[in-house]
């Protein structure tokens, strides 16, 4: 008689299997062997390639934020280097504010002082009114009637202000005069703002005639009306070619007799 054909033992079913087992029994209709590892594993794709998405997403963020970054650390830098490098001097500050109101009251005071003047010269134009003597004498009341008329028609010009007194023009220059006038005013002009020596003609030709009535007139002292040629300079013209001088130290600017007087220095050396 042969002997037995050794067999295979036989393996102990897992759990799981034994529940898919169960299942199977259950629901005949369910995959056998691996097959239902097919709807996972598409589920499983479909979330893999969602967080591809997701990454890809964030790596374009992160490129981006890079590239902001740089941009923007370069226009901070560039403008901590302009700060640094660069001067404002016509930005406002503290004391700007007060000159500022400095200014409006001197051009107040300066208005108010041309009014009394013109009033003064009103005043000084207008024929003075005769007064009647009454004497018991009449040949006394006859003299003195006579002075007094006498007196009364010639002018007293020491009562007149000094601005109503006419004042010769300047006197003409010869040619070589005005080469070298032109030459001081070039050079005046350098030691001024770049807005004075050509951005604006107009505020030029304002300049040069301010300069020019210290330069006829040397060694007096004017108040911001006398510089004033309406239409073409006005005042407010007149007081920032006189601050520009006076900021330049070519012109004195002065206020101790309580009237702000402008003197000529000249230029600097």
């Amino acid at each position: 008689m042969p002997p037995p054909t050794p067999r295979t033992p036989l393996r102990r079913l897992s759990q799981g299997s034994l529940s898919r087992l169960s299942r199977s029994g259950a629901y005949p209709d369910a995959p056998h062997g691996l097959g239902f590892l097919e709807p996972a594993l598409a589920e499983l794709i479909d979330e893999a390639e969602t967080l591809q998405t997701n990454a890809e997403g964030l790596c374009t963020l992160e490129r981006s934020l890079a590239v902001f970054n740089e941009s923007f650390a370069s226009l901070l830098y560039v403008m901590n280097m302009h700060a640094l490098t660069t001067d404002f001097p016509q930005a406002p500050s503290d004391a700007s504010f007060a000159l500022a109101s400095r200014r409006a009251e001197e051009d107040a005071r300066a208005a108010l002082e041309a009014i009394r003047a013109a009033e003064t010269a009103a005043a000084a134009r207008r024929p003075p009114t005769p007064e009647k003597t009454t004497t018991t004498d009449r040949s006394a009341g006859d003299h003195t009637a006579t002075t007094d008329a006498t007196m009364s028609t010639q002018p007293d010009f020491a009562d007149k202000p000094k601005s109503i007194l006419k004042r010769k023009g300047p006197r003409k220059l010869t040619a070589k005069e005005k080469r070298e006038r032109g030459l001081e005013l070039e050079k005046i002009l350098a030691a001024l703002p770049l807005e004075f020596r050509g951005d604006d003609p107009n505020l030029r030709r304002n300049i040069e005639q301010v300069i020019e009535k210290f330069l006829d007139n040397p060694g007096d002292a004017f108040n911001i009306m006398a510089f004033v040629r309406l239409p073409e300079l006005n005042q407010a013209r007149a007081n920032k070619c006189l601050i520009a001088l006076v900021n330049r130290k070519i012109v004195i600017k002065e206020n101790s007799t309580g009237t702000v007087l402008y003197h000529w220095q000249g230029p600097p050396p």
